[in-house]
């Protein structure tokens, strides 16, 4: 009687066309069991929604590690129409159908963005180390002409990824993370560490993944590629803003051997007035390979750390430096995390306690990759981190092999027991916890000094680390660079903004006296041009050095095309920074998809080598070789770059206010000095001066460029620049509004105060083209009008 009464309360009994269902409302959704299949939907905000699926029986409880949110209460309805059970938010209407156990997914008006396969789940038992789980997949129809974007930092030269088989195991070049979106507004993340494949042709979208005690995977309506990510923000966590400094010039090499020569290099860009902001120091600066990542200045070539942080702070510079996730077994963190048992058991590098290469296995290294899953071990490496590194004052961390090396694999590699279980079970998530660690205990720390990490991997929600993703050691080619432009661009749409490559690749094996060689160093000036408009401008590589100076000296053409992005990029800072800003508050992106700004225009969809660096400044890289004929520069006769720009707006040429309409493609003269940069007619473009590095001036005075064509407003953001205070509401916005049927700027009352504000200065406003009318204005923080 007891048990009738349960289910008569708790559950209720349908059947229809002779099969019986199961289901159960819960607080946050349903519960159902279907085809000997648990199934739970369950809503985290009217926009973002959970389907868990699990064999009949089987218990599932898991702690994500890239989900921080807490399931909001969200308002739904639950109906059975025939064969489907509907749930309904009024953004969201989810469909589960009784009959074949699949998933659709609608939006408010009643139409059908995504779908599973009918009886597209599928789970295949699998001893994982000696624990039962399984194997897990789950396919999904897609429309033939959809578009999907993300999947990480892919290096297969793809705008959408459709079409194509993808192994997803973190490695040097590739980052994983199991999310994609869709130009049809919606977006959906597979929450796996495991490795896994993605697969998609004409029949099916799928993931497969190597263990999974359920299919678990978020579903995610933002309407546009930007609600979309703020939707995965939303899930996962928000971008934290960066040091104003992190946006300026980087220079970098592998390696510099000696604080000498580290210090130098500072020093010859101050003497010859070529802006610098960040330098890092790379590997080896411990000593050998016994001591790897000894997180100690062990090499007698750094004899004075502290005098070689100083010396560059003293020069206006930012140092960081490169640690790693492996420890060589002469070091003190190797045998504090040895005792504990958070040492992994595989081939990583450096293979040889020799430096010689090839590897010596007569010698082998003894380095192994600590559990970054283990919160103890996370500690050991702090405590190690802060007292031979960060209380130096050094300014940020490179933590390199952030996948990790992993070489040679094996099956019973993956066997290795982590904190959270087999290695095979949590392989892909290994970036964000070891980044998430440094991070977590750096805020912890102090809130002095914002968190700034450079990191060659990354896994869904490694956004709310204070991380820059680059895009690994990848091999200098012209193919190389055109790559790079579509690796940023889906990364960046997986909702982690901050992406950048090694300028100039990092090794140059194709290429013969790289310095003197015509087509590297034309390489290297179209690669530099890139960055400038990318979250990060790094110089880095191997084989060559990559300093100016390097190139030749002033009044030479590579050299001064150099200097001239290097100045651009310090003029471009206020923009920058401001653009950063609207990342953190609005969940905006940097480098931006042509896709999301232009969803209605078919042409931009699939273009994968140009894209919008904020929301105003159209990027359209030269990513093949034009002026080496035969081994000889020739720069005279200048050659052209075809280039598509995107209906729904007129488009102003950056270089000469050229007003050109949008929805055609047009043909550009590139020499050597210019990337085609176009503006979107009405867009506000604030300007700073000319500077030696990011902090040098204060923006007491900047130059307000007005896009005319249409209506247009931007907001200039300004804080402290290297603190946590804007968190606490300590910063200033001043908004400017471009009102172009009446030819009128209005420049809105300031809003906010923080330490250090400016109480008055000047705008020098302008309409880009008309160079003659300059209308100056003493701005002191009240509202004020420009009339043209």
């Amino acid at each position: 009687m007891k048990r009738f009464v349960f289910l008569f309360l708790g559950w209720l009994l349908f059947t229809y066309h002779g099969y019986s269902q199961l289901h159960q409302k819960t607080e946050l959704g349903i519960k159902a069991i279907i085809n000997n299949l648990n199934v739970e939907v369950q809503f985290y905000s009217p926009s973002i929604v959970r389907i868990v699926k699990s064999p009949a029986g089987a218990s599932f409880d898991k702690k994500s590690l890239s989900v921080v949110k807490t399931p909001e209460a969200t308002s739904h309805t639950v109906q059975l129409k025939g064969d489907e059970l509907i749930l309904n938010n009024k953004t969201l209407e989810v469909v589960l159908n009784f009959k074949t156990g699949s998933m659709s997914f609608r939006n408010s008006k009643g139409q059908i963005l995504f779908t599973e396969k009918s009886k597209g789940a599928s789970f295949t038992p699998f001893n994982d180390a000696g624990a039962t789980t399984y194997n897990v997949s789950q396919s999904f129809v897609l429309d033939p002409d959809e578009t999907i974007y993300g999947l990480g930092i892919l290096q297969n030269g793809k705008m959408s990824q459709r079409n194509q088989e993808v192994y997803m195991v973190q490695n040097n070049t590739w980052d994983f993370v199991p999310f994609f979106q869709s130009v049809k507004g919606y977006g959906l993340f597979w929450d796996n560490y495991s490795p896994t494949t993605f697969k998609d042709n004409t029949e099916e979208t799928s993931f497969n993944s190597e263990v999974g005690d359920a299919i678990d995977y978020y579903f995610m309506y933002g309407a546009n590629a930007d609600g979309v990510v703020a939707c995965m923000r939303d899930l996962t966590g928000q971008v934290p803003m960066f040091p104003l400094w992190t946006y300026g010039f980087w220079q970098s090499k592998e390696r510099y051997k000696s604080q000498d020569e580290m210090v130098g290099v500072v020093k010859k860009y101050r003497e010859l007035g070529v802006p610098l902001d960040g330098i890092v120091q790379d590997w080896r600066y411990w000593g050998n390979n016994y001591l790897w990542n000894a997180m100690e200045f062990l090499n007698e070539e750094f004899y004075d750390p502290q005098k070689m942080v100083d010396d560059v702070h003293d020069m206006n510079a930012h140092m960081i430096i490169s640690i790693w996730n492996s420890f060589g077994p002469q070091t003190k963190p190797y045998r504090e995390m040895d005792s504990i048992g958070a040492l992994l058991d595989f081939k990583t590098w450096p293979e040889s306690g020799s430096f010689k290469w090839p590897p010596n296995p007569d010698y082998p290294s003894g380095v192994r990759v600590y559990d970054a899953f283990n919160p103890a071990a996370r500690d050991i490496y702090w405590k190690y981190l802060n007292a031979g590194i960060f209380s130096l004052g050094i300014d940020g961390f490179w933590i390199d092999s952030s996948e990790p090396d992993h070489f040679n694999p094996k099956p019973a590699d993956f066997d290795n027991t982590t904190y959270l279980g087999s290695f095979r079970k949590v392989r892909n998530a290994f970036p964000l916890m070891t980044v998430g660690g440094v991070y977590d205990h750096q805020r912890h720390f102090t809130s002095d000094k914002r968190v700034f990490i450079l990191t060659r991997s990354a896994f869904a929600g490694q956004q709310r680390y204070g991380a820059n993703t680059w895009s690994g050691d990848v091999v200098a080619s012209w193919e190389a660079l055109k790559n790079q432009i579509s690796a940023g661009l889906n990364f960046s749409l997986c909702a982690i903004p901050h992406w950048n490559s090694d300028i100039g690749g990092f090794f140059l094996w194709d290429f013969k006296n790289p310095l003197q060689n015509p087509d590297y160093r034309e390489l290297y000036v179209r690669w530099i041009q890139f960055g400038t408009f990318c979250p990060m401008m790094r110089s880095h590589g191997a084989d060559a050095p990559r300093e100016i100076y390097q190139f030749g000296a002033k009044g030479n053409a590579v050299y001064n095309a150099i200097e001239k992005y290097i100045n651009l990029r310090y003029s471009l800072l206020p923009y920058i920074y401001s653009t950063s800003w609207d990342v953190t508050t609005h969940q905006s992106s940097m480098m931006r998809a042509l896709a999301m700004d232009f969803a209605n225009d078919k042409k931009a969809w699939d273009i994968s080598d140009q894209y919008l660096f904020g929301k105003s400044i159209l990027v359209c890289p030269v990513t093949e070789s034009l002026y080496n004929e035969n081994g000889i520069e020739k720069f005279k006769t200048i050659k052209t770059r075809e280039l598509y720009l995107p209906a729904g707006t007129n488009w102003i040429d950056f270089w000469t206010g050229e007003k050109h309409l949008g929805g055609q493609t047009i043909s550009r003269d590139v020499p050597l000095d210019i990337i085609p940069l176009y503006i979107k007619a009405g867009s506000i473009l604030p300007v700073g001066p000319q500077v030696q590095y990011a902090e040098e001036k204060n923006w007491d005075e900047l130059e307000i460029r007005v896009y005319d064509g249409a209506n247009a407003e931007f907001t200039l953001y300004e804080d402290e620049n290297d603190n946590y205070n804007y968190e606490k509401g300590l910063y200033s916005t001043i908004k400017f509004i471009w009102d172009d049927s009446k030819k009128v700027l209005t420049i809105a009352d300031r809003e906010g105060s923080y330490p250090g504000m400016l109480d008055n200065r000047r705008f020098n406003v302008k309409i880009f083209g008309q160079e003659k009318n300059i209308h100056s204005v003493v701005y002191n923080g009240e509202k004020t009008t420009v009339k043209f």
